[in-house]
């Protein structure tokens, strides 16, 4: 059995309150590190893709699990690369950031779906070239997930639904293809999600910074005082996917 956390949309742009959210999340989580296997922090880690945002989030993400990212519609891609993973001299600091890892009996593919200079986003063909690959590698054997920022399927609310993963049909067509990925891990919505897509569990994490209010709660979008989310995903042995969610109170 694999236990992975996840966080998403910490929006870190050097407020209090942006870091004191982000950090007491991760206090949480360090606090179960001896049952935690992994976190996922699906994208919009700083919310103006500066330097800075990006040296405080490696400060506040420090853990004794691994912490695997990948970008958002926020992020910008060569400063995540510099001063989030330290990567200044990669060859393409603007291309995708996709990273694998294996964890335990089980693989996780972070994607990057981000489109630079938008917000809506994208599974580039490189993306796509290079899950195939990696998926070949991994063996199909190997119970693996996808994790992405942008959601491939409508959310229900006008903000999130201007912004989907575009041509969700090609990442359809490949699941179809792949039956060792046993589920797809998004965030973006700021709102805690699950759905089936393509005979998948597609499972949208919380948000960090604020927590959307869905049009019948509230005319308001953001809900600014709710309590930072996160979740806790179970990945069992025998490949099934369930997701816990939690919030997470001051004090």
């Amino acid at each position: 059995m694999l236990v992975l956390a996840q966080i998403s949309d910490l929006h870190l742009d050097g407020t209090p309150r942006a870091t004191e959210r982000a950090e007491r999340v991760m206090d949480r989580l360090r606090g179960l590190h001896a049952r935690v296997d992994a976190l996922l922090v699906t994208g919009d880690i700083a919310d103006h893709g500066t330097e800075d945002e990006y040296e405080e989030a490696a400060r506040i993400l420090q853990a004794p699990f691994p912490v695997l990212t990948c970008p958002g519609n926020h992020d910008v891609r060569a400063r995540y690369r510099k001063a989030l993973l330290g990567l200044a001299d990669a060859q393409r600091p603007d291309a995708p950031v996709n990273s694998v890892h294996r964890i335990g009996g089980a693989a996780v593919l972070m994607c990057d779906s981000s489109i630079p200079g938008r917000d809506d986003g994208l599974l580039a063909p490189e993306t796509y070239a290079w899950i195939d690959a990696t998926l070949d590698d991994l063996g199909a054997e190997l119970p693996t997930l996808l994790a992405f920022h942008h959601p491939p399927v409508a959310l229900h609310h006008p903000l999130p639904d201007a912004y989907p993963l575009r041509q969700p049909d090609a990442l359809a067509d490949l699941l179809d293809r792949r039956p060792q990925v046993k589920g797809v891990v998004t965030g973006h919505a700021h709102s805690p999600g699950a759905t089936v897509f393509a005979g998948r569990p597609l499972v949208v994490g919380p948000g960090v910074t604020w927590t959307l209010q869905l049009p019948w709660e509230s005319p308001e979008v953001a809900d600014r005082a709710a309590d930072p989310g996160l979740a806790f995903h179970v990945l069992d042995d025998e490949g099934r996917l369930l997701t816990h969610f939690r919030s997470v109170q001051a004090g």
